[in-house]
C-alpha cells in the first residue's frame, strides 16, 4: 500500500515518516517510519497525523473547555476522586467532537488502499511519547483485530480519549508536562501472530549493553507486554549472537482473534505451556533485527515482534528510557561493588560462591555454604535452602515462600532481585545483605554469616512482661528445640505445607495413596508435629491445616494427574474449600494431628482461607466425626484472611470456634487487591492502610465480645510500632511472628501496653 499525500493535511503512509516528525506523527508512528528507512520488515499502514486530532477538536468546538479541564487536572492528581471526574469529562467531550470530516475521508481512503475491510491494529501515538526521555507505552489505548470503516473510527476516537485517564493525567504531571495533550494514530495491517514478544537492545534491569533480552510467547504479543503470562526470556550474546541462557515460562494462554473477528484467549495444555517458544534459528533473527533497528536509531531499542507463518516482523519500536537512570546505578554499583539490587526478605549477611539454579531437582548441585541463585522458589526448593548460605531469587515479594522459609531458617535472603539468574556467575564470590536487599561482589571481611536470629536463651532473665501474648511462627521441627527456649509463649502458626513436603518427598499425596504409602505419609506428620508439640508444650501450638496452592501442588511429581490449571491460584482451590471436596485427604491430615495430640495435646487445629459459613460447616463436620474431634480440651481456630470473616466471625464463633487468627498477609492482599508475591507492586502492600486496619478492629472486636482468642499472624507488630499500638488498644489476645523478630515484638508490644496505661491514668 502507498497512499499518495500530496495534497492530504491528515494522513501519512508509515514508509514516509522519519523520527524528526515525532512531533507530528507521534513517536510510534515516527520510529515505524525509521524501521521501513532501515530495511527492517513492518506490516503496511498509515499514520492518522496530530493536526486530525486538534482540527476535530477546534471544529468540534471543545477545544477551549477540555484544555481548562486539563489544567485543572494536573492541579487534582492527588485528588483521585476529583480526578476521575474530570478525565470522565474529558473524555466525553472527545467522544462529542469525534473526527472531522476531512480527517474521517482521508483516513477512509488510506483504509480501503490496505483492502477491503482489512483487518487492522489502531495504536495511540502521542506526542512526546516514546521519546528518549519519557514513555507513554502502554497507558494509552491500542485496538487490535479492528475491521470495517465504522469500527475504525470508532477506535480511532478511543485512542484519543486515552490521552485523559487518570494514570496519563497523572504521569503527564509528574514529568512536568503542562500543555494539553495531542495525538496521532497508528492504523497498521495486523499481523496473525503464531508467536510474538519484545526485544531489548540493552538488559532495561541492569544497564548491560552487550546483551539482547527476549521474551517470547504464544500467539498475540500483549499477553507478554502485559504480564499476562510468565514468557520464555532469552538473553543473547549482542557480539556473537550465543544464547547465554533460556528460560522456559509457562504460558497458560494465548491471544488469537476469534472466530468473530474480536480477540480469544485459548488455554494452553500443560506440554504447550511449557513448550519453548523460539529456537535458536528464530531467536537469532529477531536478535539480528533489533540489533539493526538499535545501529539505525543511534540508541538502545525496545522492539516489538511477531512471528506469522515463518515471518519475523517489528510492529513497533521506542528507545529505552529508563537507561539514563540504570547506568546510574551500574556506575554506583560497580565503586561500591553492587551487582544485583531486589527486596530486603530475611535480615543478616552471608558470604559464599553463587550456585545459580534454575528447578529443584537441581538442588543436589549446590555445595553446603554456596549462595542460591533461583528464578524463584517453591516447597520443593527447602532441602536446598537448608544447605545455602544465602538465598536470592529473581522474583517475590517480602510475603512469598522464599522469604517465609528463610526467615524460619535465619538464611539471609534478597527477593525480587531481577536477572540475577543472569549477572550472577556461578562460581563467583558474592555476599548477600538480606537487610538492605542487595548482592556485592567479593567476600565481606565480617564473618561468612551474620543473622538476625537471636541464640537460644535458657533463661528469659530480664525480658519484657506483656500482657498481650508473644507467639511464634513456625514450620520445621529442625528449629523447635531452639526456639522454644526464647521468651515465647507458644507457636500461634504451624505451618504444615513444609512438613508436608519433607514427608512427601516432592510426591504428590495422591500419588502415595494411589500406591498405597499413605499410611508413610502420616506416620512421617505424627513424627514432625508431635516433636514441635513437646518441644513448646505446655505452651498452645495452633496448627495450621495444609494450604497448598494448586501451582504448588502441580509441582510435586504426579501433580500434573491430580491438579487442575488457575490462573489465579493465589485465590483459588485451596484451604477450607479444597478439605471439603477431598475429605479423604483431609482425613490423613486428621489422624495424623490426633495421633501427635495422644503425646502433646498442647496441639490444636486451625482451619485456613475461610470463605463462607456452609463450608466451614462441613469441615468442622468432618473434624468432629474424625478421631481427631473426639478429644478432649481440642481448640479450634480460624484464620481470618478473607474480607467476609469480618460478616461471618459470630455466626463462626456459634459453631464452636474459639480462635481467630488474623492473616495479615493474605487480609491486606484481599483487602487491597495487591499480589502478596509481587516485587512490582510491592509499595502498595501496607498492613497498616486504614482499610486493612478497619477490617482487624472489627475483627478482634467481635473476638472479644463474644469471648474467644484473636491473634494476628505477621511482621509488621514487631517492625511497626504504630502497627503494634492499632493492635494492643483494640485489645488483640496475641501476635505471631517470625522467630528472628519475637524479641523485637516483645519491646515494640511492652512499650504500647505501657502507654496504653498512662493514657489510662492521666
Amino acid at each position: 500500500m502507498h497512499y499518495d499525500n500530496t495534497d492530504a493535511s491528515y494522513v501519512r503512509d508509515i514508509n514516509e515518516l522519519r523520527i524528526s516528525e515525532a512531533d507530528d506523527a507521534g513517536g510510534k508512528g515516527a520510529n515505524l517510519g525509521e524501521l521501513v528507512a532501515a530495511g527492517l520488515p513492518v506490516p503496511p499502514g498509515f499514520v492518522l497525523m496530530r493536526s486530525a486530532y486538534l482540527d476535530s477538536i477546534r471544529i468540534g468546538g471543545v477545544e477551549a473547555e477540555l484544555a481548562a479541564l486539563h489544567s485543572e487536572a494536573l492541579a487534582h492528581v492527588a485528588d483521585t476522586a476529583r480526578l476521575s471526574e474530570l478525565c470522565r469529562r474529558m473524555q466525553s467531550l472527545v467522544t462529542k467532537a469525534g473526527v472531522c470530516p476531512a480527517a474521517r475521508e482521508e483516513a477512509m481512503t488510506a483504509y480501503r488502499l490496505l483492502g477491503a475491510d482489512r483487518v487492522v491494529a489502531v495504536r495511540s501515538s502521542a506526542t512526546g511519547e516514546d521519546g528518549k526521555d519519557a514513555s507513554f507505552a502502554g497507558m494509552n489505548r491500542t485496538i487490535t483485530n479492528v475491521a470495517g470503516e465504522g469500527a475504525l473510527l470508532q477506535g480511532v476516537t478511543k485512542c484519543w480519549m486515552s490521552l485523559f485517564t487518570p494514570r496519563v493525567i497523572s504521569y503527564r504531571a509528574s514529568r512536568g508536562f503542562a500543555a494539553t495533550p495531542a495525538m496521532a494514530v497508528v492504523v497498521q495491517q495486523m499481523v496473525s501472530a503464531d508467536k510474538a514478544g519484545v526485544a531489548f537492545t540493552t538488559d532495561p534491569s541492569t544497564g548491560a549493553s552487550d546483551r539482547v533480552v527476549v521474551e517470547a510467547a504464544f500467539g498475540q504479543g500483549e499477553v507478554v507486554v502485559s504480564g499476562t503470562v510468565q514468557p520464555d526470556t532469552y538473553v543473547v550474546d549482542k557480539k556473537t549472537l550465543a544464547v547465554r541462557e533460556a528460560r522456559i515460562g509457562f504460558k497458560a494462554i494465548k491471544v488469537v482473534r476469534g472466530p468473530d473477528g474480536n480477540d480469544a484467549t485459548v488455554e494452553l495444555d500443560r506440554p504447550e505451556a511449557e513448550a519453548r517458544v523460539l529456537d535458536d534459528d528464530a531467536l537469532r533473527q529477531i536478535v539480528k533485527l533489533a540489533i539493526a533497528s538499535e545501529r539505525h536509531s543511534g540508541c538502545p531499542q525496545d522492539v516489538e515482534w511477531a512471528i506469522a507463518s515463518g515471518t519475523v516482523w517489528l510492529v513497533q519500536a521506542r528507545p529505552i528510557t529508563t537507561l539514563n537512570g540504570a547506568a546510574g546505578t551500574i556506575a554506583t554499583a560497580e565503586q561500591s561493588r553492587v551487582l544485583v539490587r531486589g527486596l530486603p526478605a530475611a535480615p543478616g549477611t552471608a558470604s559464599g560462591p553463587v550456585r545459580v539454579l534454575l528447578k529443584p531437582e537441581d538442588g543436589l548441585k549446590l555445595v553446603d555454604g554456596e549462595v542460591l541463585v533461583a528464578p524463584t522458589t517453591n516447597p520443593d526448593w527447602l532441602p536446598t535452602i537448608r544447605r545455602a548460605a544465602a538465598l536470592v531469587t529473581e522474583t517475590g515479594g517480602m510475603t512469598c515462600h522464599a522469604a517465609i522459609v528463610a526467615r524460619e531458617l535465619g538464611v539471609p535472603c534478597v527477593v525480587g532481585a531481577r536477572s540475577a539468574t543472569v549477572d550472577l556467575v556461578n562460581g563467583a564470590l558474592v555476599t548477600v545483605d538480606g537487610t538492605r536487599g542487595q548482592i556485592t561482589a567479593a567476600r565481606s571481611r565480617e564473618s561468612d554469616r551474620t543473622t538476625a536470629v537471636p541464640r537460644a536463651q535458657p533463661a528469659f532473665r530480664g525480658a519484657e512482661v506483656t500482657g498481650t501474648r508473644i507467639y511464634v511462627n513456625l514450620a520445621m521441627p529442625g528449629s523447635a528445640d531452639a526456639v522454644a527456649q526464647q521468651d515465647v509463649d507458644g507457636v500461634g502458626l504451624l505451618r504444615a505445607e513444609f512438613m508436608l513436603t519433607e514427608a512427601l518427598s516432592g510426591r504428590h499425596p495422591r500419588d502415595l495413596i494411589a500406591h498405597g504409602e499413605q499410611s508413610v505419609l502420616v506416620d512421617a506428620m505424627v513424627a514432625s508435629i508431635t516433636r514441635i508439640g513437646l518441644a513448646f508444650a505446655p505452651r498452645p501450638v495452633i496448627y495450621r491445616a495444609t494450604d497448598f496452592r494448586t501451582n504448588e501442588f502441580r509441582g510435586l511429581i504426579g501433580g500434573e494427574t491430580f491438579e487442575p490449571v488457575e490462573h489465579n491460584p493465589m485465590i483459588g482451590y485451596r484451604g477450607c474449600y479444597r478439605y471439603i471436596k477431598e475429605p479423604d485427604l483431609f482425613g490423613l491430615e486428621l489422624t495424623a494431628l490426633g495421633r501427635a495430640r495422644e503425646q502433646a495435646p498442647n496441639l490444636h487445629l486451625m482451619i485456613p482461607f475461610v470463605r463462607t459459613r456452609w463450608e466451614l460447616e462441613e469441615c468442622l463436620a468432618l473434624v468432629d466425626s474424625s478421631p481427631l474431634g473426639r478429644q478432649r480440651g481440642l481448640h479450634r481456630w480460624v484464620m481470618a484472611e478473607v474480607p467476609s470473616v469480618v460478616h461471618w466471625l459470630p455466626t463462626y464463633i456459634g459453631m464452636g470456634i474459639d480462635g481467630v487468627s488474623i492473616g495479615s498477609n493474605d487480609l491486606t492482599q484481599l483487602m487491597l487487591g495487591v499480589d502478596r508475591d509481587s516485587d512490582i507492586c510491592a509499595e502498595l502492600f501496607d498492613e497498616s492502610d486504614p482499610a486493612v486496619l478497619d477490617a482487624i478492629a472489627q475483627i478482634v472486636s467481635t473476638a472479644n465480645k463474644l469471648g474467644i482468642t484473636s491473634s494476628l499472624c505477621g511482621q509488621a507488630p514487631s517492625t511497626k510500632p504504630e502497627f503494634a499500638e492499632h493492635l494492643v488498644r483494640m485489645g488483640i489476645t496475641s501476635v505471631s511472628v517470625n522467630p528472628d523478630a519475637a524479641e523485637a515484638a516483645r519491646r515494640v508490644v511492652a512499650a504500647a501496653e505501657r502507654r496504653l496505661l498512662l493514657d489510662s491514668a492521666r
